[in-house]
């Protein structure tokens, strides 16, 4: 098995496993792998019709589980490359929303955008924006099935498969390409080295959003290669209730699932109220893996406690390690006991840059990190430090990875490709050290906070914030900025929406714990309102931009949801401009020739309404 095709092609003899895509209403609708992969090839035949062809980038803006799995795996068959994006998420955000989707699709060079219906008119308006962009189309299109073969494609290893794109922060997009050969890589260092998964004992389930890689490749490719069973609960069913990821897995008697760290916290804060439930047995699960974030062991811990009584085994926690340049997996935690930490001395860490190990007991001395286990076969993870050395075990430097899965660089961006992929290794960004072959992340490196020449990780000074009441948990964050003679620290901080907490005691209690734990002193410590942190469209929190926004002066201007007459403004703007470019669009369809019901399309009664 080579390509990403092969695996479709083998899943297709497979009548009696598959996927089952659950709605909002946790109906589900249930595909065996044979018929997953009929109908992908179906729609495989309709982009074919439609003019698509192998190496032609489709961009991808579809929110439901069900139509983004079957269109990804239908542009695979015909060697089309698919660009997953996020959906718009909320409608104050729509400005931003569309500046970076237009970014992207005009950095991925995509012929063609399909999206849904629901979603179409307000995206119309980017086929004006995007030089590249043909055609817009939704997946109602698929309604009906192709017949025929439609024209056979050879892929090999070395194509691409898919971009990836990152979620970046203040800098323009960037494309990983995912080719076949290190797809089935990882594909195969997931379900066979890390889990070691069998596909007639194990069923994973998901929340995860698709257009991202833990989610994509983690329970969508992966379990294809493998042919395991899979269960995906929208994502926005979990943001709204959390319960219903633990609910699932007790009812479809799930084996493994992954989610990051924010949503551990989620789920054990709501523990009690699903304890008692009749039927609630959580014995199944031998995998639960967190990853895609740092990794607070105190979170792992409260979620072991809580879920104890519904009979959580707790060795199934799995720390992981990974990214998109990696195509996803580095290194997994063992399934053999519990994830395990190091408690090493604080004071050596930040000023000597080793871990070495603590047995004091002062809180403000120590530093927990948590394993994320060992690397793959075939794959090897270093430390690197600053003159391009490879470290001894227990020092501090810049996590490199080499082997099958790392990816091909980004997308026609050779300056950021030399960059970060040099002389075989893949330079991560992220700082840790190793220890008897694990490896211990501690942060980003370009989110290292310096102070008096003593080095901080923002993780650790936003974690101790965590039990201040009036605070929402997982969202402060820890950054420094220019001062008079040296770098200052700022924490920003959002409070709880219900309007009661007491900002002054909150920032007492902020300035408490830095000076108690750490002996340092913020310069400023702001507090906002709940949804004012820039994150990602995976949720997670955006360091640099938010210090960009704090010295601009623009922090929660432009990420708070606007209030109902201000959202339903911006969307009739949007509205408005996708109509027009909609017209352009067929007028100049008309000019070349193609035919097209122009005239149907004005029709007051046809425009999309706000």
């Amino acid at each position: 098995m080579q390509t990403l095709l092969d695996a479709l092609n083998h899943a297709e003899s497979v009548y009696h496993r598959g996927y089952r895509f659950l709605g909002s209403d946790l109906n589900e609708t249930y595909y065996s792998f044979n018929s997953l992969v009929r109908e992908a090839k179906s729609r495989g035949r309709h982009m074919q019709a439609m003019g698509l062809k192998k190496g032609d980038r489709l961009a991808m803006v579809i929110p439901e589980s069900e139509d983004f799995v079957l269109t990804f795996l239908g542009a695979v068959s015909v060697g089309v490359v698919p660009v997953p994006m996020y959906p718009p998420l909320a409608l104050g955000k729509l400005d931003g929303y569309i500046d970076t989707a237009a970014r992207i699709l005009q950095v991925s060079g995509a012929r063609m955008l399909v999206t849904t219906k629901k979603a179409s008119p307000i995206l119309w308006s980017l086929t004006s924006r995007v030089d590249t962009l043909e055609d817009l189309f939704t997946v109602e299109r698929f309604a009906t099935e192709m017949k025929g073969k439609g024209e056979p494609v050879e892929l090999s290893p070395e194509d691409s498969c898919f971009l990836q794109f990152t979620s970046g922060s203040t800098s323009d997009p960037k494309g990983v390409v995912v080719t076949h050969r290190s797809l089935i890589a990882n594909a195969n260092a997931i379900m066979f080295e890390g889990l070691a998964s069998h596909e007639d004992r194990d069923v994973g389930l998901s929340w995860l959003p698709l257009y991202h890689d833990m989610g994509l490749i983690g329970f969508v490719i992966s379990p294809l290669v493998a042919r395991v069973p899979v269960v995906f609960v929208p994502t926005l069913t979990f943001v709204k209730r959390p319960t219903v990821w633990m609910e699932m897995v007790s009812k479809y008697k799930a084996t493994i699932t992954f989610a990051p760290n924010f949503a551990f916290a989620l789920a054990a804060k709501h523990a009690a109220r699903q304890i008692n439930k009749e039927n609630f047995d959580l014995s199944s699960l031998r995998v639960v893996g967190c990853g895609a974030e740092p990794i607070n062991p105190q979170t792992l811990r409260g979620f072991v406690e809580a879920f104890a009584p519904a009979k959580l085994n707790p060795n199934s926690i799995m720390p992981c390690y990974g990214m998109a340049e990696a195509t996803l997996a580095i290194s997994f935690d063992t399934l053999k006991a519990d994830f395990s930490t190091k408690t090493i001395d604080r004071n050596r860490y930040e000023h000597e840059r080793v871990a070495v190990p603590y047995e004091g007991d002062r809180y403000e001395n120590r530093f927990d990190v948590v394993s994320c286990g060992r690397t793959f076969p075939n794959h090897e993870v270093g430390i690197m430090g600053d003159e391009g050395q490879l470290l001894a075990d227990g020092h501090v430097g810049e996590i490199v990875f080499r082997g099958p899965s790392v990816t091909a660089g980004y997308f026609e961006n050779e300056e950021a490709s030399k960059s970060a992929f040099k002389d075989g290794w893949l330079h991560t960004g992220d700082l840790g050290f190793m220890a008897d072959g694990e490896v211990f992340i501690s942060g980003r490196k370009k989110d290292l906070i310096i102070l008096n020449g003593r080095n901080y990780y923002p993780q650790a000074l936003e974690w101790i914030m965590e039990s201040i009441p009036g605070l929402r948990k997982g969202n402060v964050v820890a950054f420094s900025v220019p001062g008079p003679t040296s770098e200052e620290l700022v924490m920003v901080a959002e409070t709880r929406s219900n309007g009661t907490t007491d900002r002054a005691a909150v920032v007492e209690a902020m300035r408490d714990a830095l000076s108690n734990d750490f002996g340092v002193i913020a310069k400023d410590i702001a507090l906002v309102p709940a949804g004012s942190l820039p994150k990602t469209s995976s949720g997670k929190l955006q360091r640099q931009k938010t210090r960009q926004e704090y010295l601009d002066g623009t922090l929660g201007v432009g990420n708070r949801t606007l209030g109902s007459s201000s959202a339903k403004t911006v969307l009739a703007r949007h509205i408005t401009k996708s109509v027009f470019a909609q017209i352009r669009h067929r007028v100049r369809r008309m000019q070349r020739g193609i035919p097209v019901a122009l005239r149907g399309a004005v029709k007051r009664d046809r425009l999309p309404r706000a």
